[in-house]
């Protein structure tokens, strides 16, 4: 099975491969996402709050993704859920202290940004358990044993999107492509070296410009950004920014070269959209939620989800992409898949 199958099928696939994690119960239930603390769940059930960062909980990316695997949650194990959308980075302490003294029983921090946040919470209230997502456990202050850090070789999907961006490229005359970030942060630039390890492997000598907007929801920077890489000869943009990188895919279709979308599925802007680079984060926050429910949530560690473990992968890919260059990046996942391909960088300067 390949990454651009069904997304059902892949999380079906990702929760098997780590079904070591836990097994399942049944129920339903839906969250809304919401901005108020105050109604407390049923104590019967696991209660689980989500916090997400500064973008829109209907990104089409990221905090939608991490919203999904809340509501898989509600639906499949009975968990009561409360999302709460931060309005700035100051909101994310408070609104995790209100949960934890509501005695939720987990805490998911969505993004790099709430470290520090879930850092401080985890030591004031050593009892509730919290997840981050995109932060290494290890890196936080004081290390604190309940928390779990919930990480993803974006590397290795970068590598996939930039092979076929290549060769696409080539194919349309050109020689370079280009990525927009967010925030210049591990993540991000997991996806961008990979992207350029996996551009220049295809067709040496490719180019590859990135930059970043500052921010994940303004779709005229990302717009603005991604525009000036065209003009400077980009076939392809690759967007690794959120909301904000939405707007680099509009630039690409307005200017009529290929875009790759990230995090989720983003085949449905059209058929400009290259492909995505897929990232599962609502398989990451389910199986996280069905750990603790089960009792095996470990915390002091983290847990990385890879292509092996079908954690990251290729969304769709355009009817306009060339079938062979298709067939070697199929070829290419394959590798990666077996362990084939090792070494992929993870940082760029």
């Amino acid at each position: 099975m390949t990454m651009r199958q069904a997304r059902s099928t892949v999380l079906l696939a990702l929760a098997a491969a780590v079904a070591a994690l836990a097994a399942g119960c049944g129920g339903s239930d839906d969250a809304a996402p919401t901005t108020d603390t105050q109604t407390t769940p049923a104590p019967s059930a696991l209660r689980v709050g989500l916090i997400t960062d500064l973008g829109q909980l209907n990104d089409d990316g990221f905090n939608e993704l991490a919203y999904n695997g809340l509501k898989r949650a509600q639906r499949e194990l009975g968990v009561k859920g409360r999302v709460v959308e931060a309005k700035s980075a100051a909101d994310y302490v408070p609104n995790m202290t209100t949960l934890a003294r509501q005695g939720y029983d987990l805490i998911v921090g969505v993004g790099f940004a709430q470290g520090d946040a879930v850092a401080t919470a985890a030591k004031k209230f050593p009892g509730v358990d919290f997840a981050i997502v995109d932060v290494d456990q290890s890196f936080l202050k004081g290390k604190p044993a309940n928390v779990e850090g919930l990480l993803f070789r974006e590397e290795q999907v970068g590598y996939l999107v930039g092979y076929l961006g290549a060769l696409s490229a080539k194919r349309a005359g050109g020689s370079t492509i280009s990525a927009v970030g967010g925030f210049k942060e591990p993540p991000v630039d997991r996806f961008i070296a990979g992207y350029r390890a996996g551009a220049t492997a295809a067709v040496p000598g490719t180019t590859v410009k990135w930059g970043y907007s500052q921010d994940w929801d303004d779709q005229a920077k990302c717009k603005e950004l991604a525009l000036n890489q065209i003009a400077a000869g980009s076939r392809v943009v690759f967007q690794v920014a959120g909301g904000c990188g939405l707007g680099a895919l509009s630039a690409a279709k307005d200017e009529k070269v290929w875009g790759i979308g990230v995090d989720g599925d983003q085949s449905f802007l059209g058929p400009h959209v290259l492909t995505s680079a897929l990232k599962g984060v609502d398989a990451a926050v389910f199986l996280t939620i069905k750990s603790v429910q089960d009792g095996t949530f470990a915390g002091g560690g983290n847990v990385t989800f890879g292509i092996d473990q079908e954690g990251v992968g290729l969304g769709k890919i355009s009817p306009r992409a060339n079938q062979a260059d298709v067939d070697a990046v199929t070829a290419i996942e394959q590798k990666l898949a077996r362990g084939e391909i090792t070494g992929i960088p993870t940082t760029v300067k």
